[in-house]
């Protein structure tokens, strides 16, 4: 399980680090200008999907649960879209004028990020079948 948590950990703060990296140069060299930090969005999704796949991993050890993960997760992705909502509220909702580039920024990380949370979290899933 150590193993596990050091995995999704070094996998989720390379694909910090690398598509941040390459999400904000493209910005900048294209000269678009954000209403919202993409810095904040991308750490925002790095973090919750690392707290998400940690947490699955420690409740597939309990056996009470183990039949309930799928829902367990599916919350998290509710909550996850709203805690989103409630935290970039004035950037992204207040502001009905996004341009197709802030739009397409916002849902560029989402997308990283919750492929390969979907990706461990059925790993999990499929481990303890």
């Amino acid at each position: 399980m150590i193993k596990n948590i050091f995995l999704y950990t070094l996998v989720f703060f390379s694909l910090y680090f690398f598509s941040h990296f390459l999400h904000q140069s493209f910005i900048e060299k294209q000269k678009i200008i954000l209403p919202f930090s993409l810095q904040k969005v991308y750490l925002f999704h790095t973090g919750f999907s690392l707290l998400v796949c940690m947490n699955l991993l420690l409740f597939s050890n309990v056996n009470k649960i183990i039949d309930q993960l799928g829902f367990i997760y599916l919350g998290t992705i509710l909550l996850k879209l709203v805690l989103f909502s409630l935290l970039f509220y004035s950037s992204t909702i207040i502001n009905d004028s996004l341009t197709f580039s802030a739009r397409i920024s916002l849902l560029i990380p989402l997308i990283i990020f919750l492929l390969t949370e979907a990706f461990f979290v059925s790993k999990i899933l499929k481990r303890k079948e």
